[in-house]
């Protein structure tokens, strides 16, 4: 099939080497001049484990490609992926903005008289009626009584998590195709094809909400795993072994992930979707005191670990923070909490140096590099390879991830921020 997909970012790019793998033909579609340049060379726009093997395997063949506005490239297409992003607004609600033009864009170029209609996909987190209340009128004001012909529009979530984003598109815990009154979509049954995962043929709406629920959930069991680390450390208790006792109940506890007591929940999902379910809660009258206290313990959280890595610490002390992304093997900087840390260090008044070989400040496009540079201005002087890390000498260095096993430096003045112990 040819698919062709809005946004580059990281949802857009796994998705565009993944397809492309399974032999479909792919046009990519960004505002981005430095995304479309390194998908027309056949690199990933962004760092996924894998993924520009992926793209350059597809670019080799002449089966990916991309552009920075759509013209024709719609009329011998299939399927439509949008992925741009949603980005919180100020009263926490999703931006929508993006989708809209894109939507109009795509409606705008789509010609009535099409051989089957095509099937647009939305990928992006989206409030609950935003397809029926929001992309719809929007077909339709420029297609008329031809939209039902020329349009299928579908709602279909992903569960990527980054990192390990390649893996999660050929092995999803679920498939979520939502449409107009739950009708099954041949063009999304083609385009999983060989992909094992349960699948659940919705309505719009529920297919919406379902980033909502999984997404507030995760976060949940992050600041439950925390709030409970934050006790046992004051108590004197091992929370790792706590943890371990916990996630030995597989059939009342679920399961080990999200549970560890560690990192504070980041990136580009959980906190702002976790804002936008706020929202929606006190725009329908809903009491949801739980999540309403999500993002205030997270934010707890992040100040434990501060006091805790600068116990005893002097201002103007050299510091080495270890890990500036939101996670091990991603670039993303997008509300990571390790940028937090780099921050609240800064005020303080202590010497920083950071280390993160993902993390090339000349590299960071769009969000990513609008959200570094807002929070760390100076990340181009702070910055340091690997070398200049294990030559300098420190009075503390702080990891948040497993990066810190690749450096050779004293372990003595280490604080490990990634787990409570």
């Amino acid at each position: 099939m040819n698919v062709v997909i809005f946004g580059l970012g990281y949802v857009g790019s796994a998705a565009a080497g993944c397809i492309a793998s399974q032999g479909h033909t792919i046009i990519g579609v960004d505002v981005s001049d430095a995304k479309v340049a390194a998908l027309n060379s056949g690199r990933a726009p962004v760092y996924e484990p894998g993924l520009d093997e992926l793209i350059a395997a597809a670019h080799a063949d002449g089966r990916i490609k991309a552009v920075t506005r759509v013209s024709d490239e719609l009329d011998n297409c299939d399927i439509a992926i949008v992925c741009v992003g949603t980005p919180s607004g100020v009263d926490g609600a999703h931006d929508m903005s993006f989708i809209a033009q894109v939507t109009r864009e795509i409606a705008a170029a789509l010609k009535p008289d099409r051989a089957s209609p095509l099937t647009l996909v939305y990928r992006s987190t989206m409030r609950p009626g935003s397809c029926e209340n929001i992309i719809w009128p929007i077909i339709e004001s420029h297609l008329g009584a031809e939209a039902e012909k020329t349009v299928e529009l579908v709602y279909n979530p992903e569960f990527l998590r980054e990192a390990s984003a390649i893996e999660d598109f050929f092995h999803p815990p679920k498939i979520v195709i939502g449409t107009l009154g739950g009708k099954p979509s041949a063009n999304m049954a083609k385009l999983n094809e060989g992909i094992n995962a349960p699948v659940f043929e919705v309505g719009l709406r529920e297919a919406e909400i379902t980033k909502f629920v999984d997404n507030s959930w995760h976060a949940v069991k992050v600041a439950f795993a925390n709030e409970i680390g934050r006790v046992c450390q004051n108590l004197g208790i091992s929370a790792s072994e706590v943890h371990a006792i916990f996630k030995s109940d597989t059939k009342l506890n679920l399961s080990a992930y999200y549970t560890r007591p560690g990192g504070p929940f980041g990136g580009s999902c959980l906190p702002k979707d976790v804002r936008a379910l706020q929202y929606i809660a006190a725009d329908t009258g809903s009491a949801t005191h739980l999540v309403d206290a999500l993002i205030r313990s997270n934010e707890a959280h992040k100040h434990h670990q501060f006091l805790h890595a600068t116990q005893g610490l002097e201002a103007g002390a050299r510091v080495l923070l270890v890990g500036l992304a939101f996670k091990l093997e991603t670039d993303d900087l997008r509300e990571s909490p390790a940028v937090d840390m780099a921050r609240k260090l800064l005020e303080a008044g202590y010497d920083v140096d950071i280390y993160d070989p993902k993390v090339a400040p000349s590299s960071l496009v769009g969000q990513n590099l609008g959200y570094a540079y807002s929070v760390l201005p100076r990340i181009d002087d702070l910055m340091v390879t690997q070398q200049t890390a294990e030559s300098r000498e420190y009075a503390r260095i702080i990891a948040t991830n497993r990066l810190i096993d690749t450096l050779a430096i004293d372990r003595t003045k280490l604080v490990d921020t990634s787990a409570i112990a």
